[in-house]
């Protein structure tokens, strides 16, 4: 009877975990998550030297792009405007997508493998860690 209780109640938490949208897969070793790489601001900037036909997408606010200044040659596309908007980039170009710090990027990268987008990557450190690095940063 104790063990019956003991299921019913891990049955009761999956239950409740999955409504919820927390992951219950068993905990094992870290993995590149699903549908996209993460990638460093070196590894970026490696790619875009050798001129890779890429689309490099900042997911941040206009006015982030315009004051904080951006990497050259990205396209903004505020991560609010992604769902409405994703029609403008080529799904057969692989995406790197880049923000601020790497949070909204992550998000961008999700909703963008939601939507079929395969080849994918997020900067890690995002902007932060581009100009940390001591990359060039344009601004209008």
């Amino acid at each position: 009877m104790r063990e019956l209780f003991r299921l019913a109640l891990l049955a009761l938490a999956t239950l409740m975990l999955g409504a919820c949208g927390v992951a219950t897969r068993p905990a094992g070793p870290a993995t590149e998550p699903a549908g996209y790489a993460n990638i460093s601001v070196a590894e970026l900037k490696a790619r875009l030297e050798a001129r890779e036909p890429l689309i490099l997408l900042d997911v941040r606010s206009l006015e982030e792009y315009t004051q904080d200044g951006h990497v050259a040659g990205s396209t903004l596309i505020p991560l609010p405007e992604l769902a409405q908007r994703m029609g403008e980039l080529d799904s057969q170009r692989p995406v790197v997508c880049i923000c601020r710090s790497g949070n909204r990027s992550r998000t961008a990268c999700e909703q963008l493998a939601r939507a079929g987008f395969t080849n994918l990557a997020n900067v890690e450190g995002g902007m932060r860690a581009w100009a940390a690095a001591g990359y060039a940063v344009e601004r209008p």
